[in-house]
């Protein structure tokens, strides 16, 4: 059954791949809005067919410039915030050259930034900023790595740059931070504790193909996915003071939600 199940997966995810990339590529190379909407279908067939539960509490700002500022525990959380949503992602450089997951990157219309390129950091935080102001909804995983699924890491301020950069471009001055916690709250119709979490969790040193396998033995997930209360940028804003306020909002989310309240 195990080895059905694995097929059966794998197909699906092939057969939706073949026929939504090549339409996706065609709306990426033209521009089409289309481009911003059509992944989403492909989370949707994802979320199917491993079984992925989602509960959604509260509902993305819908105000604009907005960005979503989330806790990262495993490859999941994109797929689960691109079934929530039409988002797109900001994801380090070396993501590109992935196999497999760097294409999906790609056709997501991920936004690519090179850490350790002090010297570009300006244009880079820039192409995000240019995002933002086109009415783009794009993910950050401000935490910078992936957590074990039952905390919160420390968040890198430096992060949130591209918000404070949207600022002058807003028409109205403002730029929507909206922190969101995704907890993964079950396992094949039941609670998940602690001890099960790191079964989702997605470690630096775990290739993408060995994770996929665990997650499809595991058969089903219950995952939450939390709105908060946004933070409101402007030219007045201190930075630190924000993400400090946003880190905060995105820890209560989380615990609240792993406690079951």
């Amino acid at each position: 059954m195990r080895y059905l199940r694995y097929s059966y997966v794998t197909l699906a995810l092939f057969l939706a791949t073949i026929l939504l990339a090549p339409v996706q590529i065609l709306c990426l190379w033209r521009g089409w809005p289309l481009a911003r909407k059509l992944p989403r279908y492909w989370h949707m067939v994802a979320c199917f067919v491993l079984g992925i539960r989602i509960h959604v509490h509260g509902a993305p700002d819908k105000r604009r410039p907005l960005l979503l500022s989330s806790n990262h525990t495993s490859w999941l959380d994109i797929v689960v915030l691109g079934r929530v949503a039409d988002l797109a992602f900001i994801a380090k450089s070396e993501v590109r050259d992935w196999p497999v997951f760097g294409l999906f990157a790609r056709l997501q219309n991920s936004v690519f930034i090179e850490r350790a390129d002090r010297r570009g950091t300006g244009d880079q935080v820039n192409s995000i900023a240019e995002r933002l102001v086109g009415e783009e909804i794009i993910v950050l995983f401000p935490e910078g790595t992936t957590s074990d699924g039952n905390r919160l890491l420390p968040l890198k301020y430096s992060l949130f740059g591209a918000a404070s950069s949207a600022v002058p471009f807003s028409p109205t001055g403002r730029v929507y931070v909206q922190p969101v916690a995704v907890a993964y709250t079950g396992i094949g119709g039941l609670p998940m504790g602690r001890a099960l979490r790191p079964v989702i969790a997605w470690p630096g040193d775990v290739e993408m193909l060995p994770s996929l396998a665990g997650v499809i033995r595991a058969g089903s997930f219950d995952i939450d996915v939390c709105f908060g209360e946004s933070v409101e940028f402007t030219a007045e804003t201190k930075r630190k003071q924000a993400a400090a306020e946003i880190e905060a909002r995105m820890r209560d989310l989380l615990s609240e939600r792993l406690r079951g309240r």
